[in-house]
């Protein structure tokens, strides 16, 4: 069975999203991640017509969307970090509540455009003065109810680790799975993040079967600095990865996410593609 690869429309975040699609299509990927925010489809301010663009759009280019990525929030503009905030953890309760409004719309967006996923953030980062156990209670209160609202769409809500947010390693994304028990809640498994915090993500990926629902696919260099680098360009093993993929998830969409790369988004495109279509034929893959 082929892996399915796709491409975030995170990185074109300076086209309309129907030439992103256009232009992901044309790189040779099969799926979209979309991205639900600006300037692509932010869900508070997403017509009915745009809905049907978007729907168009990934029609005539013969695209599925694996995933809607509701992390960013780039319409907010926070100046402390555009992607970040407003966190789910944040102490003040009228600030977070808009990222837990916006991703109640977020899943109720997928449910309209029959995405299967959205991912958002693992909490946010720690307040100053904000313990672990305080930050995880209000994560864990925000979320459940949005988690009925991800069952009543349809719609998986991931959560995807990040370097620098309160769940940055699996370990800790599952205890947070444990407590929190609800079968709508999935692992969106970004390789790179894990590579940051020292989780070897090959090895981990049979660990996470039953959790995981989405890949975000980058490479990272040998420092592990979180920034995101087209694969071939850091220090990840991808043969390991695809192999141990291939061998316990291969019907879950892999999405190449360098969203860094704004400047040079077809190029980035391609040069992935082709380094993981090789690195798959090297070990006896195939990707779709």
């Amino acid at each position: 069975m082929p892996l399915q690869l796709a491409f975030s429309s995170n990185a074109y975040l300076d086209v309309p999203v129907e030439e992103a699609a256009a232009r992901i299509a044309g790189a040779g990927y099969r799926g979209i991640e979309l991205l639900a925010d600006v300037p692509h489809a932010w869900p508070a301010g997403l017509l009915e017509v745009q809905k049907e663009a978007i729907r168009r759009a990934v029609r005539e280019h013969g695209l599925t969307i694996s995933n809607i990525n509701a992390f960013m929030m780039n319409a907010v503009a926070d100046p402390r970090q555009p992607y970040w905030h407003p966190g789910w953890t944040d102490p003040d309760p009228h600030y977070r509540a808009i990222r837990r409004e916006h991703t109640k719309r977020a899943l109720r967006l997928a449910a309209e455009l029959a995405a299967p996923a959205i991912s958002t953030e693992p909490g946010g980062e720690l307040a100053p003065g904000q313990t672990r156990e305080e930050a995880t209670a209000i994560f864990y209160e925000e979320i459940m109810p949005v988690l009925d609202v991800a069952a009543a769409s349809g719609v998986m809500l991931l959560i995807e680790p990040e370097p620098g947010l309160l769940i940055e390693r699996f370990e800790q994304y599952l205890e947070f799975a444990e407590r929190v028990n609800h079968p709508s809640l999935g692992l969106n498994f970004d390789v790179g993040h894990a590579y940051c915090v020292a989780d070897d993500p090959a090895a981990w990926i049979p660990r996470l079967v039953d959790h995981t629902r989405h890949y975000h696919l980058e490479d990272i260099a040998a420092t592990r600095v979180h920034e995101h680098l087209v694969p071939g360009e850091g220090a990840i093993d991808f043969p390991a990865l695809l192999g141990a993929i291939a061998t316990h998830t291969p019907d879950i969409w892999l999405t190449v996410e360098l969203y860094p790369y704004r400047e040079r988004p077809d190029e980035a495109a391609r040069a992935a593609r082709a380094h993981l279509t090789a690195v798959a034929a090297g070990v006896g893959l195939e990707l779709s």
